[in-house]
């Protein structure tokens, strides 16, 4: 399978997070991943809205970036430090979110261009 990309812009609200996580596990079926890794991707990706809306950016924008058996996700953050106060999380929500971000995905990482970037599956590191 090519790399294929998928981008998905939704408004940084809560409301959203369902359409988010939808996408997100829709994509890793048509990449033939496993029932269990399609949860995986499912889960990371609402928690990274989760993480971008606590940024608080004018929309969540998302690309994913389809491969045989792996999905990656790069959430555009906004400028401002998270929010811990966002969804209810507080400061251990925040933290928790990041636990769990880091056990689920296979790469997690926060780049300097202030890109929350998840991958899961049988990936190459990105550049």
């Amino acid at each position: 399978m090519t790399e294929n990309m998928v981008r998905l812009s939704v408004p940084a609200e809560a409301k959203y997070a369902r359409a988010v996580r939808m996408t997100a596990a829709s994509l890793a079926v048509a990449c033939d991943m496993s029932v269990d890794d399609v949860e995986d991707v499912r889960m990371a990706a609402e928690e990274g809205f989760v993480y971008c809306c606590a940024t608080r950016p004018e929309s969540c924008d998302i690309s994913f970036r389809l491969g045989e058996r792996a999905v990656r996700m790069d959430f555009v953050l906004g400028e401002g430090e998270p929010d811990e106060s966002e969804g209810g999380a507080g400061e251990d929500g925040l933290e928790m979110v990041g636990l769990l971000l880091s056990a689920i995905c296979d790469e997690f990482d926060i780049t300097e261009e202030g890109v929350l970037h998840l991958a899961k599956g049988t990936v190459v590191a990105h550049a």
